[in-house]
């Protein structure tokens, strides 16, 4: 593209990853075109939930002003005007969260490309499912959707009901390329299978040994995608047949299958790490794979690769911290709100971080060597002096 890599700051970057015409043909396709003019557009009304992410936690007039001045600055103002807090509150509950979460869909796809340091693996995309919980704002809606965490003795429940996300992450470039939404006691595992919807026979996908079951295993491996997922101690892991390089072959079976007749093949690689700090002393790991060729896919190198799974849990950080904010509740008061919320925060999340494929892939550098806060910082400066091309 003939734009250079600081153009797309601002506002202009949020145009740059969702053009003004998708953001339409989205809304469309949602059936939220409105049938009159307005002060607040559908479209606009797009670019403000996102820019209250960009921005997060800053309220809604603070938001609006940072938008207006970038359209003023750039010409776009026209006699438009800005419009009180109760229409922009009217506005998100006309929009909803349909139309946020399917541009997501439409948008979220691997940045790394093949020269990206760190992003694959014997020519298989490092990828890693894992899951996180929101915390959001104590109304009777949102407690009656989603629930709390803890059990239902009011001293023992937590203070605000949360929402959990599965997310699928690409490890090199911390996009996350795909989420589901569920409340706090739907389990991982469940929000977890609807996530290989995103996989394919060029992935990896990492996990933790929370993640394991022969049913989410072969969900995945029927996609074509590779696993390499950890295996909890205590799960029994019979040696069939010993490989060259430590590792050795094994079985697993679904706890429905009693008389392990219907039994999954995997390679199992043990190996321990030795502890920091107060958890000084080795740790002992144990993984499963299903790629069983122990010379194409040595062990030592596989065990070196399973590091990459925390770095869904550095996404996780970026967004909820960094860009949300520490220890911000979000702020909707109902369940449709909320998801809008989330929704919007993945979206500005992956724009921010394909800037950031962007000036790594400039600069011939690792991803992992910049900076998220300095990009969201410098993200947030810009958006007054380079709006991008949308109008209201």
């Amino acid at each position: 593209m003939a734009e250079r890599v600081p153009e797309l700051a601002g506002l202009g970057l949020l145009t740059w990853v969702y053009p003004p015409g998708l953001v339409d043909r989205v809304v469309a396709a949602c059936g939220r075109t409105e049938q009159r003019r307005r002060l607040l557009p559908a479209r606009l009304t797009v670019y403000f939930v996102l820019g209250l992410a960009l921005f997060s936690p800053a309220p809604y007039l603070e938001v609006l002003r940072h938008l207006a001045e970038g359209l003023r600055s750039a010409g776009l103002w026209g006699d438009w005007r800005i419009p009180a807090k109760s229409s922009l509150f009217r506005a998100r509950e006309r929009l909803g969260a349909e139309p946020l979460r399917v541009l997501f869909a439409a948008t979220a796809r691997p940045l790394a490309g093949t020269g990206t340091p760190g992003a694959s693996w014997r020519r298989l995309r490092l990828t890693a499912v894992d899951g996180t919980c929101w915390d959001v704002a104590d109304s009777p809606a949102n407690a009656a959707e989603f629930g709390r965490p803890g059990n239902t003795r009011k001293p023992d429940r937590s203070a605000f009901p949360q929402v959990r996300m599965a997310a699928l992450v690409e490890c090199g470039t911390h996009a996350v390329l795909d989420a589901e939404l569920g409340g706090c006691r739907v389990g991982e595992l469940t929000l977890s299978a609807r996530l290989v919807r995103s996989t394919g026979p060029d992935m990896l996908v990492l996990a933790d040994r929370e993640f394991l079951g022969v049913p989410l295993w072969r969900a995945f491996t029927a996609t074509g995608a590779h696993l390499l997922w950890r295996v909890s101690a205590n799960r029994v892991l019979p040696v069939q047949q010993r490989l060259a390089d430590g590792s050795w072959l094994s079985r697993l079976h679904a706890g429905t299958d009693g008389k392990k007749r219907d039994p999954v093949r995997v390679r199992v690689i043990a190996y321990g790490l030795e502890g920091i700090g107060p958890r000084s002393g080795v740790e002992e790991y144990r993984l499963v794979t299903d790629l069983l060729d122990e010379e194409l896919y040595p062990a030592a190198e596989l065990a070196a690769v399973y590091c990459e799974r925390w770095e869904a849990e550095s996404v996780f950080a970026e967004i909820k911290t960094q860009q949300r904010g520490p220890r911000v509740v979000l702020s909707s008061k109902t369940p449709e709100g909320v998801r809008q919320q989330i929704w919007a925060h993945l979206l500005v999340h992956y724009a921010l971080r394909s800037l950031m494929v962007r000036c790594a892939t400039a600069q011939r550098t690792d991803p992992d060597r910049l900076s998220f806060t300095d990009t969201l910082r410098a993200v947030r400066r810009s958006v007054t002096t380079s709006p991008g091309v949308f109008s209201p």
